[in-house]
């Protein structure tokens, strides 16, 4: 096992130190890492006694970072990213691409848009290996332990890097068996009296924004009885004869295309959403994040989402 000269800690007990701080916990940093639990515990024993500090607070359920810890980490962070971009470096200069590539993002768009992009990019670079974390929140890559994040909707600020992937378009949904029952909205003003399904995770929520064909915006307050966070429960929900809900059409085109659901006020546009790939800042980007985001790009342009 190779050894850092100054300390002669090992090189794994590094990389144990930064997942416990990263994931906050021991048991979640040996999944990361695909270690024993106490493999982990002993590695951050052997570092603590090698710095000669304490650097993690343990309870059964959290591992804390002492202020020491906290410094530590941030120095030993700047120092594997640069180990990173060096290999990195080394890589562009081949035309063989390697290595492991953590990709994050929420299930459904995933499944549909990122592996067939994950298939294809196998196949012309055997070499790199994936890793896909289901993840429906928006977290920083360097604090789970991923190299690219996709994410649907308004990103919050960050130091980030990031790209545009694609341009989804929004629609406002019912299904069949709701419009039977309940009629079809003629206008936006006309959601105040229909049920409507709230999906918090999205921007706006509770107010949707219609666009007239004229151009003229119109905004209005939707409220129901069923609320979620997640755009398949969402979907469900419609599916189920709930109300009327706006999302990204990918979610429910397999349900127009059956005539399970329809959509409505189609007389009106909503605003579009984005999709974007983001990744870790850094003077350099490592060439296999940057490829695959580039066929990411090229393929969701010809993608009609």
């Amino acid at each position: 096992m190779r050894e850092f000269p100054s300390t002669g800690a090992k090189l794994q007990d590094y990389e144990a130190f930064l997942a416990i701080v990263d994931t906050g916990n021991l048991t979640q940093a040996a999944a990361r890492l695909r270690r024993s639990l106490q493999s982990i515990s002993r590695s951050l024993s052997a570092l603590e006694v090698q710095v000669g500090v304490v650097l993690i607070r343990r309870t059964t359920r959290v591992a804390q970072p002492t202020e020491a810890g906290l410094a530590f980490h941030r120095r030993l962070s700047v120092a594997f990213r640069e180990i990173a971009l060096a290999e990195a470096e080394v890589g562009d200069k081949s035309e063989m691409l390697s290595g492991t590539l953590r990709v994050a993002g929420s299930a459904y768009f995933v499944g549909h848009y990122v592996v067939p992009a994950i298939r294809e990019f196998s196949l012309q670079h055997p070499g790199v290996k994936f890793d896909l974390r289901i993840s429906e929140e928006f977290t920083e890559p360097v604090r789970t332990g991923v190299d690219l994040m996709i994410r649907i909707g308004h990103l919050p600020p960050s130091p980030m890097k990031s790209r545009k992937i694609a341009s989804l378009r929004c629609v406002a949904i019912a299904s069949t068996s709701y419009v039977v029952a309940r009629g079809r909205p003629e206008n936006p003003a006309d959601l105040a009296r229909h049920a409507c399904i709230v999906r918090t995770s999205a921007q706006d929520a509770r107010a949707w924004t219609f666009q007239a064909r004229d151009g003229t915006p119109l905004r209005v307050p939707v409220q129901g009885v069923f609320e979620a966070d997640n755009a398949y429960v969402t979907m469900r929900a419609v599916l189920a004869g709930m109300g009327i809900a706006v999302m990204p059409f990918y979610h429910a085109r397999e349900a127009v295309e059956t005539g399970l659901a329809e959509i409505v006020l189609d007389d009106f546009t909503l605003e579009p959403t984005t999709a974007h790939a983001i990744w870790p800042s850094g003077s350099r980007t490592p060439s296999r994040v940057r490829r695959f985001v580039d066929l990411l790009v090229q393929r969701l342009k010809k993608e009609v989402i």
